[in-house]
């Protein structure tokens, strides 16, 4: 009975992982039963390690194990435009295509009031300081295309255009609902190319 007990409770610790349904968890669950056991203390150790060893840029947000991350301490990046995005997987799924080489800015979070954005109104207090400093002249807001992300992006737009700073939007080649990580690295890097700007009006 403890060992049922113990394995239960491995599928519903993995059911909190995003994507993670009761089935894939129990299957994951017996993968990880069938592991030798270096192996499962090797997965366990690493994930103690990202909590204990990586932070946020204080910068962008991007996931880091320093201060800043490998894009904000990188001299040769284009430091007049930054890229607005949801999450950090976003940040790496652009960076995959190669197409931008400026600097980002991660909101962790979009505007819904179901979902807490305490988090989310910290980060836009250090994007405008960020942006208020000077030397940026466009901000690209690639943000889901989602009733939330759409929303944010107005929000946002209406911030920053005081500032006289252009604000753009990326292309709407990617289809509605989608999050951009899962797009794929061509539509993407389209999207940035094919951006707008946001009027706010």
């Amino acid at each position: 009975m403890e060992n049922k007990g113990v394995f239960s409770d491995l599928i519903t610790q993995l059911t909190k992982l995003p994507g993670i349904g009761r089935k894939s968890a129990q299957r994951l669950a017996f993968f990880i039963l069938k592991m030798p056991s270096e192996g499962a203390k090797e997965i366990g150790q690493a994930i103690f390690d990202v909590k204990d060893r990586l932070a946020f840029c204080e910068i962008c947000n991007n996931v880091t194990e320093g201060t800043l991350c490998s894009i904000c301490a990188n001299p040769n990046r284009i430091t007049q435009k930054v890229l607005i995005v949801e999450e950090p997987s976003t940040l790496y799924a652009m960076e995959r295509t190669g197409a931008y080489k400026g600097l980002y800015h991660v909101l962790l979070g979009v505007l819904a009031p179901l979902s807490g954005s305490e988090v989310m109104a910290q980060t836009v207090d250090n994007l405008m300081q960020r942006l208020k400093k000077g030397g940026i002249t466009e901000v690209i807001i690639a943000t889901n295309p989602t009733i939330e992300g759409e929303a944010t992006a107005l929000y946002l737009s209406r911030l920053i255009k005081p500032l006289n700073i252009m604000v753009t939007r990326i292309a709407t080649g990617i289809p509605v609902g989608i999050d951009l990580e899962y797009a794929d690295e061509v539509t993407l890097a389209k999207s940035l190319q094919g951006r707008r700007e946001i009027d706010p009006a």
